[in-house]
Parts: C-alpha cells; structure tokens; sequence
C-alpha cells in the first residue's frame, strides 16, 4: 500500500469524496486563514452568532405534530404517540423540548452534523435521545460502506452503531455534512483580525505608531531619552500636551480603521459570513443594504422560510420518520414542523382567509377557532359552503 493510500484509508479526503476511513466536514487539504479560527472564536464574531441563534431558536419555537395517514389518503392529526411525547416534552433527563432543538440546530448549523444517541426500549420504542456534541464524534465509513460513530470523552472512546445514532446532516456525500464553520473559516478569520487589529488601537487610546523626525544626528544616549520622553505619543494613556523642540515632526506609519475602510469591511464581512449560513442579513440586524426580498418583513420571512429554514427542517423530518419510527409506523405516521405561526399574516389578512376557506368548504369554523387559539363552538365541526352561485340557466331572467 502506497503511503498516500495508506493516509487516505485512516483519514476520508474531505466531503467530496466517498474515501473509506475518518471522514471529515472540510475542504480537502484545509485553508489559511489570516486568525485561528475554532467554535468558541467563531461564536464570537456578532454575524456568526446571530445567525446560528436565529436558526436554532426560530426551530426550536417551531410546533412538531404527528399526522396519521388515513384510508383514501387523509391526514388525521395524533396526539398520544410516544415518539411526539418524548419530542415534545422531555428527549432526554436533561434537557427540555426547546432546549434539545436548540441544540440540535446549534451543531446542526455551524458544524453541518447533529449526532444523538438513541436509546430503545427492547421493543424498539425511542426511550431518550442524548445529544452528542460534533467536535467529539467520528463518523468512520469501512471499505462495504458501513457507517459506525466514534464518540470521544476525555481518554474514553465508545464506538456507536449507525442504528443507535440519530445524525443529522447538511448536503454532503451522504456520510458527513459539509461544516459551514469550516468552508467559512477564512471569511471567519479575516474578521477577527480585523476586530483585532481595532481592540489593539482601542487599547492604545487609537494612537498609531510612527516616527518622530529630527534635523540632527544623535548619540545613543540621547536616542533613548527622547524615546522615553515622547513614547506616549503612540502608545499609553497619557494625553499631555508635548513640545517638539529642534525642529523635530512625528509622523504616523500605521493605517487607523478609517484607513483600512474597517466599516466596509464589517459590512462585507457581515453578508458574506451571512451566506454560509443561508440567512439574509437583514435578519440579524444589517440596516446597510436593502433587500431584495421585499421590504415588507413578511416577505422577508417568507422567503427565509423558503430558502433558509424548510431544507433543515425537512431534513429533521425525515430524519425523525427514518431512524425514530419503529418500522411499523414509518408508512402511516408524518411528522411536521408547523410554520403557522411563524408565517400567519396580520389578524385582517388571517380572517379574510378564515372566511374563504370557510365558505368554500375547506375548512371548519372550529379549525380556524383552533388556530387563534379559541374553543370549539358547539356545532362548528360541520362543513359549510355558500350557495349564492347557481347555473346560469336556473336564474329568475332566463325562467321567464
């Protein structure tokens, strides 16, 4: 076995490939990048925290439902299934539903993988799904095509069979999830040196380095005394007033933030960063630029919704229905995230629709009750429709 082979079988080429061995969330041979950049310093920068925030808590918010599929195709919503209790109330001893959402988006969205372990009941009923976090499991793909999971606790290592681990995964090779932390680790790094770069001038009062210019030759000693003398025209907190004697000058040698346009660069940074995670800047506070959603904030989360939200929310459903429903129930059971509330419309929009749906038979009277949070109305299981459209050959004018 040739040594490139043999590296290439202890450790998978990136996520471009189906390499057997260690498979990985990162470009192929890595990046460099102006700072180091890890989960703790990427979270850090505001846009990379708003982002990830913004996905996991708008996910978390989110009401999960069982619908059951009924003869002839219907949908019958089900609430006593054990699966939905333990993911709507507690998945696991220590967190809450919200909280487990919350992260299993966090992994989810800055590491491109969520891994929980999945405990059963020895008639394969999900009793508790413990989350793993990312940087702490190995997926390794075996040279058939077997996925096992190698999670690390200190010197600890437990090998986990595909079967007892719920992985979530973004678009990939179908074995790990393309990392955005990783394939955004340079846009990441250049702004934290630009942060940096400011935090050193804020700390130095924004005084800049320079020279200080002299018509003469001097002496050593004489070197050291005017450097001790003027050092705090670049640097420290005094701000004395000095006198430059002899015709000497001072002159700035570093660029200040408006030198290196540091607000564009923000800017910039912002939306760029803003794109690995599919989230449009104007959702975490970026008031430098329009949309071209639209300027209404409807349209804005509609098309958020859309473009940014359904792909990780569809791919937790079907995760959900692949790895959590016994076999049995794969076939007849639907899990759904509810976006009703995040994308109702103002309450005169929501009631004209009510209205239409209906008149038309759609809908009952208690269903949209349902959805404003109102009590069932005696009688209002029954579908309605009007009447007022008739043939044109019944009408009074043509009888005549």
């Amino acid at each position: 076995m040739s040594i490139w082979k043999s590296i290439l079988s202890f450790r998978g080429w990136g996520t471009s490939t189906r390499t057997p061995g260690q498979q990985i969330g990162a470009p192929a041979g890595g990046r460099l990048t102006a700072r180091a950049v890890t989960p703790d310093t990427a979270m850090q920068i505001s846009t990379v925290f708003a982002c990830v925030r913004l996905l996991a808590e708008t996910v978390a918010g989110l009401p999960l439902e069982f619908f059951e599929v009924q003869a002839g195709g219907a949908l019958k919503q089900v609430f006593d299934h054990p699966l939905l209790h333990l993911l709507t109330k507690k998945p696991n001893r220590y967190q809450t539903n919200v909280e487990f959402f919350e992260t299993l988006m966090y992994q989810y969205a800055l590491h491109g993988n969520s891994y929980h372990r999945i405990d059963r009941t020895p008639g394969g009923e999900v009793i508790s799904l413990m989350p793993y976090m990312s940087p702490q499991v190995a997926v390794d793909l075996d040279n058939v095509g077997n996925v096992t999971y190698v999670y690390s606790s200190g010197r600890d290592r437990t090998i986990i069979a595909k079967e007892n681990m719920w992985h979530n995964m973004l678009f990939s090779n179908g074995v790990m999830g393309l990392s955005p932390l990783e394939y955004a680790r340079n846009s990441m790094g250049v702004q934290i040196s630009a942060e940096d770069r400011v935090n050193k001038i804020a700390n130095n009062n924004f005084k800049q380095s320079g020279v200080l210019m002299i018509d003469k030759v001097l002496k050593g000693p004489q070197r050291e005394a005017i450097r001790a003398n003027f050092s705090d025209l670049v640097e420290g907190g005094d701000d004395a007033l000095k006198i430059l004697e002899a015709g000497a000058t001072y002159a700035p040698i570093s660029m200040n933030p408006r030198d290196v346009q540091f607000l564009e660069t923000r800017r910039f940074q912002t939306e760029d960063i803003a794109r690995f995670f599919n989230v449009p800047s104007v959702l975490i506070n970026d008031t430098s630029a329009s949309t071209v959603w639209g300027s209404g904030i409807e349209q804005i989360i509609n098309g958020f919704y859309k473009l940014g939200l359904r792909p990780y929310v569809e791919r937790i459903e079907a995760g959900i229905t692949n790895w959590l429903l016994k076999p049995e129930d794969r076939r007849k059971i639907i899990p759904v995230f509810d976006f009703d509330q995040l994308l109702r419309g103002d309450e005169s929009k929501r009631y004209t629709a009510y209205k239409t749906a209906i008149a038309s038979g759609v809908k009952t009277i208690n269903e949209c009750r349902k959805k404003e949070g109102l009590i069932d109305y005696p009688g209002g299981d029954i579908l309605r429709i009007q009447q007022q459209v008739v043939p044109l050959g019944s009408t009074k004018g043509e009888n005549q």
